[in-house]
């Protein structure tokens, strides 16, 4: 049975154990934000969105120069793929070899060269209220995320209609939690102004000690638990099963009763309705990563980043319609390679080949590429110069991306960049370009408004537009 402790009888303790994890969804916004003429004829069901936290280089992906000076080509070789006059970089070949699967955009573009501020870019097409070096850290005044406007949109016009599944789901965990001990929440997945509600539901997978990097390593079944975040319970909160999530509700509306002397609202019916998709049955069985078959998990690799790529293939598969995984920074192990490139050689390349050519072709199989976007990118490039140490620094205002599925032009590429990697040529795409695309290709118009915590019409983006030419 899962239960309050009766110790937690004070207002505070209430409402601090209330706040935990999965129980933490906005009370005052529930229903505030209301969209309005927000859906088209849709090419996609689901998208699955690769977020590479930390940056990709370019010049060791998909936007190779190999004519250039030493200091701006790099130390790695170029390959040819399937798609004509792309080359790439030679530790991805499974890529490759598939490359008439997907589009590259080599031209994504923006200002903001901060890995929060730009994190929170990409996954929301707006720039973030705070300036660079002002913070780190998700705040309630977020722009919302793609997956939270998507979830949202589908509520309204389903009317509300109830489901066994989550509209909006992060894998492996919520960008920054093994991020130097869990020190910073970064921003860009969560619902910001739109309310706490169309937060995703998130999973958990823990590491084994401060500098151990699952995502690149073989990982056991019993490591990849993906249990749901706030389902583990605090210290204010007994755990015995979560088919004891009905009984936790009404001893949590009783213990408020209590401590409000008996002037309880009604139970924020939201937050029950998260607690039962978290704990139905489907999404329990989709969370089952044992359940694949080994041949399956083989292709995708044991690491946590290729589990959690086809863990974001089983989700879709159960219907879920929006699905993150990060492949984030483990207390710098990771895309941002400012000071040589030996992980980026050994670990972040072979992964990242090896789950995106599994994940493309599994889809395909499946007969379910026609239906999922496929999204793949960092916040930001590298730098053109290596530095000295012959790692590379930030730099935004050029870095690829890779989209596949649902009428994407496969074996294409979009845009042109300068000799050197560092600026678009011609067809920019910044961050408002690929929402207004994602948006556009789920069927959700980028003009819609929807009502933010005051009651006013937002747009969802304030500029950029659908790029149509990355559809057949």
């Amino acid at each position: 049975m899962l239960r309050i402790l009766e110790r937690s009888g004070t207002r505070r303790e209430i409402w601090r154990a209330g706040g935990a994890g999965l129980l933490g969804l906005n009370l005052g916004r529930v229903l505030a934000a209301e969209a309005t003429h927000s859906t088209k004829p849709a090419r996609a069901k689901s998208v699955i969105f690769l977020f590479l936290f930390g940056g990709p280089s370019q010049l060791e992906t998909f936007d190779l120069k190999p004519n250039a000076v030493e200091k701006i080509r790099g130390p790695f070789k170029p390959i040819a793929s399937r798609t004509p006059g792309l080359l790439i970089g030679e530790h991805l070949p499974k890529l490759a070899a598939v490359s008439n699967r997907y589009c590259v955009v080599r031209t994504m573009t923006h200002s903001y060269n901060d890995h929060s501020g730009a994190s929170h870019y990409l996954q929301t097409g707006k720039r973030w209220h705070i300036p660079i070096g002002g913070g780190f850290d998700a705040t309630p005044r977020d722009w919302p995320s793609m997956g939270s406007a998507l979830d949202h949109c589908s509520q309204s016009a389903s009317r509300g209609a109830v489901r066994d599944l989550p509209n909006y789901m992060v894998v492996p965990n919520a960008l920054g939690r093994l991020e130097l001990a869990g020190q910073y929440k970064r921003p860009g997945e969560y619902a910001g102004w739109l309310g706490r509600a169309w937060d995703p539901l998130t999973t958990t997978v823990n590491k084994r000690n401060l500098k151990d990097n699952p995502y690149w390593r073989d990982c056991t079944d019993e490591e990849l638990t993906f249990r749901i975040e706030g389902l583990a319970a605090p210290q204010e909160l007994t755990l015995d099963r979560t088919s004891g999530r009905h009984s936790l509700l009404e001893q949590f509306d009783a213990q408020r009763a209590i401590a409000d002397g008996g002037r309880v609202s009604e139970f924020d019916r939201m937050r029950a309705r998260a607690l039962d998709l978290a704990s139905s049955a489907k999404t329990r069985r989709a969370l089952d990563i044992r359940a694949e078959a080994p041949a399956v998990r083989d292709r995708y690799g044991r690491h946590l980043f290729g589990q959690s790529t086809l863990m974001a293939r089983r989700l879709v598969e159960a219907g879920v319609r929006f699905v993150t995984v990060h492949y984030e920074a483990i207390d710098g192990y990771s895309w941002d390679s400012h000071l040589n490139s030996n992980d980026v050689k050994k670990h972040l390349l072979p992964t990242f080949d090896q789950a995106l050519a599994a994940l493309l072709v599994d889809l395909e199989e499946r007969g379910l590429l026609d239906e999922t976007l496929v999204v793949a990118l960092g916040e930001m490039g590298r730098t053109p110069v290596a530095n000295a140490k012959w790692g590379r620094d930030h730099w935004s205002t050029l870095f690829p991306a890779v989209l596949a599925g649902a009428g994407i032009r496969g074996g294409t590429t979009f845009g042109s960049s300068d000799k050197d990697a560092a600026y678009p040529l011609d067809n920019p795409v910044t961050p408002e370009d690929l929402a207004a695309t994602i948006y556009h290709a789920m069927g959700i118009d980028p003009d819609v408004r929807v009502r933010d915590s005051q009651g006013r019409p937002t747009p969802l983006i304030d500029e950029g537009r659908p790029v149509l030419k990355l559809f057949g």
